[in-house]
């Protein structure tokens, strides 16, 4: 016991010091972010544009589709390019172009001249000419004019200019994604900005521009710099030592006997109570929201190749590219929650023994809730990208352009105050079992700690305004994205999963205990400053390129040994004859471990190090790590605790198990097909091109719509097939519960199993 309460204090400091940092290094961000000039001006006192319309364009890039209309910094989507690394290479060739006439008239160039134009060229680029006094940033008459001539580029392309119509089919866009001039002049001055940050050195830096030289872009001596080089060697070194300290500790560590598995099943007595019978629409619900993200995802992927076209259907009329994508991900993020939240819900009351009053009337009210929130925003997310409703509807209530945190705030806001509401129901239901000591309050304590951090860090999708910095909301955004859904998520799914073999007998509830605060403190430990790998490049000081390499690798230390956790929770399945109910679900979970060390560990590891995701950030290296971490371990992990929990939802003979193999091999199997068939090969080819051309090149269409990536786009069909097929068995199996049984029933028509409790 008190090596547990050592464990618990040592999670407080962790916890209280990683967040100290993470709050430090924000506040460092803020300070140092690119700053946003009141004025462009050239040196004859012409302006080109205001800080007005730079931030106007953010806004403007944000309502046309934003991240889910190419990238900018690296982060959104692949078909488009990323913005602040086309505008760069364009303003460089027109800024040769410019520099070459003026010298020859027009003239070829011999290699001399033409060295001497490309240094003065790469020499205007770079040069700071910020002044913080008046707040302008000053170019030469030859640049601004190869800058108005990109702007025009800009202007024709995201209007209704025919002669890019071909341009805009290439990367998914509709004509006038911008309908106001003045929203395309404010666009073209924010994708400006944002390569000037891209290119321009820092202030008392040479060769460092503020995104730390990122994109890659050789024709204004944008190379990796040496820190990226250096901590990424030292995050790898790291890394290593990490495993081989992890694998000591494990091997060296006496490890207690493993429980023996009780003769019958601890739980076929147990009977749903009223709130538990209430989460059964939450699963139904998860499987079609499942469904739905799956054909989203279908129709977002031919894109790829017809950028407005569904086999020849004018499709992107009504559903174009940036909301297909746009729901596809956000579908993602819904039914995975809404797995994990209702599984909270019917677990609390079994753990507990009690029901709390109006605890059923709770959780039909967030249900309906929720449902809301997911309906409303998607339908107002969608009218208004069709009817370019402007900025304000965008922000609040359409779509706000951030990929996986889309919605509108009005819908955050609703969504923050259900997760409150869920927080309150699994505390108030937990409430009991917390003030009852037992050995495995340790355990319950995880979940309710977990689930209140879910509930309030959701907050954190609050923080970023219309008018904040770019960088900032990077910052804030990945504090939701990787801390709320990948860190607070993660742990709470972990302590319910504990819990649920710790009822089942297969684990001692003391060993649990310890373990579930231990695997907690490494996990936080990389991963809570681990959330900075997002933002190497997003205008941030290079102590973020330092932390965020080196608890980034660290991150991944602690899913080495998530494949032995595997293989023990396969073997706990087989050591007692009724753990065969039990047999899918724990197949969930032995899928999880897989992917966790696959999908998170090597996957992520790869682009993880700074040297790498110099070259690869924004293309589909990243895709493919995402989809096979979000799904295999996060949407494997929503899948097992569905599956549990419908299998103490509805009678023992009801359960179609012969369904649920076929489901979740085709799962597991068309996810393998789909990332490792067509995501990581087309990844690495980009990442080719992007090496000896720059990010420019392997963002353009010569190299999105080549034969080989489209081909690639094509291998992606067989995974997509079998990935489908898996969810219509696992569909079919959900509806084949609805059927009417034959036997004796409760008051809500519940088949109550033989020998059960009344």
């Amino acid at each position: 016991m008190n090596a547990t309460h050592r464990l618990w204090r040592w999670l407080g400091l962790i916890f209280v010091l990683s967040f100290g940092a993470l709050g430090y290094l924000g506040w460092q961000i803020y300070l140092e972010a690119p700053p946003i000039p009141k004025a462009v001006v050239t040196t004859k006192g012409d302006v080109l544009f205001t800080g007005e319309q730079i931030q106007r364009g953010q806004q403007a890039w944000m309502a046309a589709g934003g991240q889910q209309l190419g990238t900018v910094w690296g982060h959104g989507s692949y078909v488009a390019p990323d913005w602040s690394a086309d505008w760069l290479h364009r303003e460089a060739l027109a800024l040769q172009g410019v520099l070459a006439k003026a010298q020859k008239g027009g003239a070829a160039l011999g290699t001399a001249d033409q060295a001497a134009v490309d240094a003065i060229m790469r020499e205007q680029m770079r040069a700071n000419t910020y002044n913080a006094q008046t707040g302008t940033v000053t170019v030469t008459p030859e640049r601004a004019q190869a800058i108005r001539a990109v702007a025009s580029h800009y202007q024709g392309l995201f209007g209704n200019d025919q002669s890019l119509a071909k341009l805009r089919d290439d990367y998914a866009m509709t004509e006038n994604a911008l309908t106001d001039p003045k929203d395309r002049q404010a666009l073209s001055a924010f994708f400006f900005w944002s390569s000037w940050a891209a290119a321009t050195d820092r202030p008392g830096e040479t060769n460092l521009s503020y995104t730390s030289n990122w994109p890659h872009e050789p024709l204004v001596g944008n190379t990796m710099t040496s820190s990226a080089a250096i901590w990424s060697m030292v995050s790898i070194i790291l890394l290593l030592a990490g495993i081989a300290a992890m694998l000591w500790l494990h091997g060296g560590t006496k490890h207690e006997e493993e429980a023996v598995a009780p003769k019958a099943d601890p739980l076929f007595g147990a009977v749903p109570t009223p709130s538990m019978k209430a989460t059964r629409k939450y699963f139904f619900t998860v499987i079609g929201l499942l469904l739905l993200q799956i054909g989203m995802g279908a129709i977002t992927a031919h894109y790829a190749v017809e950028g407005q076209s569904f086999f020849g259907i004018p499709l992107a009329e009504v559903l174009p590219y940036t909301i297909s994508r746009t729901v596809h991900t956000q579908m993602g993020i819904f039914w995975i929650a809404t797995a994990w939240l209702a599984t909270g819900l019917y677990i609390a009351p079994l753990l507990s023994g009690k029901e709390p009053k109006f605890q059923k009337l709770g959780v039909d009210v967030l249900f309906w809730a929720l449902i809301f929130i997911v309906v409303g925003s998607t339908a107002t997310g969608w009218l208004g990208s069709l009817q370019r409703a402007g900025f304000n509807f965008a922000f609040w209530f359409g779509n706000q352009g951030l990929e996986f945190t889309s919605m509108g705030r009005f819908w955050q806001i609703l969504l923050f105050v259900g997760l409150l509401f869920w927080a309150v129901l699994l505390g108030r239901a937990l409430w009991p079992a917390l003030t009852k000591p037992s050995e495995s309050r340790g355990l319950i304590a995880m979940v309710f700690l977990s689930a209140t951090c879910i509930g309030g860090f959701y907050a954190t999708s609050l923080t970023w305004g219309q008018n904040t910095h770019y960088s900032m909301i990077e910052y804030w955004r990945w504090w939701l994205v990787h801390l709320w859904v990948e860190g607070f998520f993660e742990v709470f799914a972990t302590a319910v999963i504990a819990l649920i073999f710790t009822r089942l007998g297969l684990v001692r509830a003391a060993s649990a205990n310890r373990a579930i605060v231990a695997e907690t403190i490494v996990f936080l430990f990389g991963g809570i400053l681990g959330t900075l790998h997002h933002l190497y490049f997003t205008g941030t000081p290079l102590s973020i390129i330092a932390v965020g390499s080196v608890f980034s690798a660290l991150e991944v230390v602690p899913l080495t040994l998530i494949g032995l956790e595997a293989l023990q929770t396969y073997r706990r399945s087989k050591s007692a004859p009724w753990l065969q109910a039990y047999k899918w679900p724990v197949m969930c979970f032995v899928a999880v471990g897989f992917w966790n060390t696959v999908g998170a560990g090597l996957l992520g590891f790869a682009i993880n190090p700074p040297a790498s995701l110099y070259y690869v950030q924004g293309l589909n290296m990243t895709a493919a790590h995402g989809h096979a971490a979000l799904f295999g371990v996060y949407g494997m992990l929503g899948i097992g605790l569905l599956l549990f929990c419908l299998r103490g939802l509805y009678a023992r003979s009801l359960h179609a198990d012969h369904l649920l193999k076929p489901a979740f091999w085709s799962l597991n199997l068309g996810l393998a097909g789909m990332v490792f068939l067509s995501l990581l090969p087309a990844g690495i080819y980009q990442a080719a091109a992007a090496v000896t051309k720059g990010l420019w090149y392997a963002r353009s269409p010569e190299i999105i719509h080549s034969g080989v990536m489209e081909t690639l786009v094509w291998l992606r069909v067989p995974g997509d097939i079998v990935f489908a097929a898996g969810a219509v068995f696992l569909a079919v199996y959900a509806l084949r519960l609805l059927r009417r049984p034959a036997g004796e029933r409760d008051e809500a028509g519940l088949a109550i199993p033989a020998g059960a409790k009344s």
